[in-house]
């Protein structure tokens, strides 16, 4: 268990801190000690599972065994009134109205307009230029495409700098004194939260003079100001959903295409089979067309490099849950109050359901995956409302960017690194030209 109250708390921040949770915190323990057991992190008695089985108990237990347990400073700076702390009913409520403006059918109608906003970017920031940071450059569409294809929201000079600084100390010691990250974030949070009540608002008095609006624009925003008007949610629960939102759709899938690209670099095979798909598609339309919800279902190679790359670098690790009651598990009793940590390399790294799982195998999706083997979006109850989202921003980010640039990796072997959450640390600069 480490040492009184701190426990292992160090040699995991330092393994996190080197996105390498699983080789340098995980495996030497579940290797001495097995796919269950315990130590003490962040002033908490863990016990940290591996495998689809754990996966499926505790993720498809979710509000009867265990509840979503997340540190003070994220709760603080994403919002109580978010899905991540609501709980049973209060949590179906609120994941209902989010969920029904994400499904593919409902995002079906937000195509053409992600495809906007890819070719507006790459007109803006790429064009002209020899080399550009990737990151950095698929944050600042990510975020866009939330707040204007999703919220209806223009974005503003700063707005970005504004939440990445809420970011930053979702993980910091809940220190409310100047000059700490915790205090920074939440001078960010309430900047935030002023800008978000008075687009709330006037929103509001939109729908309810121009019944009709809310299926013209902004889909999410208007359907929670709809449930908002119906009395189904509060201002509040708006405004920390808004934000939750944000923070997990636009990091968590800007990291995911820059992994794609660093495994295609790599795999230069797999790329010339990838680039092949999307010349098919880019030449069955007509000059200025955009894509279609149907375009995107022809992208199935594409798919599943995406989801290979996302096995091997899954933007969050796992999560953190705590037991609402004594559990009995492999032999083992978790007491109550104790927390459970499962994490998805648990899993996407485990012989028993990915043959030799360093390797990078996009043909591993050929097939269908076992439930709550592969799970980089969670599982159960809380599985990630934004799938279908960060779907679509992968596969029509990576069809412009195939089909109009030629481009190659300046740091091929790039470390990443977390803070909080894992970044190539020069932000993966590439080299661009457009195609001829």
């Amino acid at each position: 268990m480490g040492l009184p109250w701190i426990g292992e708390t160090y040699e995991f921040y330092k393994a996190q801190r080197n996105n390498k949770v699983f080789e340098e915190f995980v495996e030497p323990r579940r290797t001495k000690y097995g796919n269950i057991f315990k130590t003490r992190l962040m002033g908490s008695p863990t016990v940290v599972v591996n495998g689809a089985f754990a996966n499926r108990f505790f993720l498809s237990n979710e509000f009867k065994l265990v509840v979503s347990s997340w540190p003070s400073a994220s709760v603080q700076l994403m919002g109580p009134n978010s899905i991540m702390e609501k709980q049973g009913d209060q949590h179906r409520r609120i994941r209902g109205i989010v969920s029904s403006s994400l499904t593919c059918n409902g995002l079906e109608s937000l195509v053409p307009k992600i495809c906007s906003s890819v070719e507006m970017h790459l007109k803006r920031h790429w064009q002209g230029l020899g080399t550009i940071s990737l990151f950095r450059s698929t944050k600042m569409l990510t975020f866009s495409i939330v707040f204007e294809c999703l919220l209806g929201i223009r974005v503003e000079h700063g707005m970005l700098e504004m939440f990445e600084r809420v970011l930053e100390g979702v993980f910091a010691i809940p220190v409310d004194c100047p000059g700490t990250t915790f205090w920074r974030a939440k001078r960010a949070r309430m900047e935030i939260e002023e800008m978000l009540l008075n687009i709330i608002r006037k929103k509001r008095k939109e729908i309810e003079e121009s019944p009709g609006l809310e299926e013209k624009e902004g889909v999410l925003l208007s359907g929670l100001v709809v449930g908002l008007i119906q009395g189904e949610i509060s201002e509040a629960e708006v405004v920390d959903n808004v934000v939750l939102l944000v923070f997990a759709a636009h990091d968590t899938t800007s990291f995911a295409i820059a992994m794609v690209c660093r495994m295609l670099a790599h795999h230069p095979r797999c790329y010339a089979r990838l680039l092949q798909e999307h010349m098919e598609i880019k030449s069955s339309k007509n000059v200025g067309e955009t894509l279609t919800l149907e375009d995107t279902k022809k992208m199935k190679y594409t798919w599943q490099v995406a989801r290979e790359s996302i096995r091997l670098f899954p933007p969050i690790f796992g999560s953190f849950r705590k037991a609402i009651v004594d559990i009995e598990y492999e032999g083992f009793i978790i007491p109550k109050g104790w927390k459970v940590l499962w994490t998805t390399y648990g899993s996407h790294y485990n012989e028993e359901h990915f043959t030799d799982p360093q390797t990078f195998k996009p043909s591993r999706f050929d097939e269908p995956i076992a439930p709550y083997v592969y799970v980089p979006f969670g599982g159960g109850p809380r599985i990630c409302a934004g799938y279908q989202l960060a779907k679509f921003n992968i596969l029509i980010f990576l069809h412009y960017m195939v089909t109009l640039y030629d481009w190659s990796l300046i740091h091929p072997d790039e470390p990443i690194t977390m803070d909080p959450l894992p970044f190539p640390c020069h932000g993966m600069p590439i080299k661009i030209s457009p195609k001829l």
